[in-house]
């Protein structure tokens, strides 16, 4: 009987460790080739963000910066291009920052090109849309530009679509 009644309390505690793991668990390679380690972020919120070079919703760069600039003692913005929807990113990093930098003026940190969705989904994004990995919610990417915030201690707040923009009082709730 001693050792089934250890046997739940361990299991219960690895459940828990499981539900505990946090934004801050993950590093990704950024556009210029450093690492973005996601624990440099503690005490700020984070608003990670799948984007695409040649989408209609591209222009919400611009909001997105609006708002890292308005925020940026307390939020930073990651953004994630993808290609996972008709193939509206470039190819190559360079090409990526170059039009992020020259067509709307980005300087929030972007990861390297990655998949959001599918058999070759980047780790982080797995997390993201999965509430056996985040304790949270179940999200789906249906396209370009969803958003997620993350609370000052790394745990996933909330999910948006596309159609949310980044000055929508729908997120700003969330950073306010």
């Amino acid at each position: 009987m001693k050792r089934i009644g250890l046997f739940l309390i361990l299991a219960a505690t690895t459940a828990f460790v499981a539900r505990t793991k946090n934004i801050y668990d993950f590093k990704i390679k950024s556009l210029e080739g450093n690492t973005i380690d996601f624990s440099q972020f503690k005490g700020k919120k984070i608003l990670i963000v799948n984007t695409a070079s040649h989408c209609g919703f591209t222009p919400q760069y611009e909001g997105l910066e609006k708002l890292y600039q308005q925020y940026k003692e307390k939020l930073v913005i990651v953004g994630f291009p993808s290609a996972d929807f008709g193939d509206q990113e470039f190819h190559e990093d360079s090409a990526i920052q170059s039009f992020c930098k020259k067509n709307y003026g980005v300087s929030f940190p972007l990861t390297t090109r990655v998949d959001v969705k599918g058999d070759n989904t980047t780790p982080i994004y797995k997390y993201l849309c999965n509430k056996s990995e985040n304790g949270v919610l179940d999200a789906t990417i249906g396209w370009n530009f969803n958003k997620f915030i993350i609370d000052e201690n790394g745990n996933l707040l909330a999910h948006f679509d596309s159609k949310v923009t980044p000055q929508s009082e729908e997120l700003l709730k969330y950073i306010k």
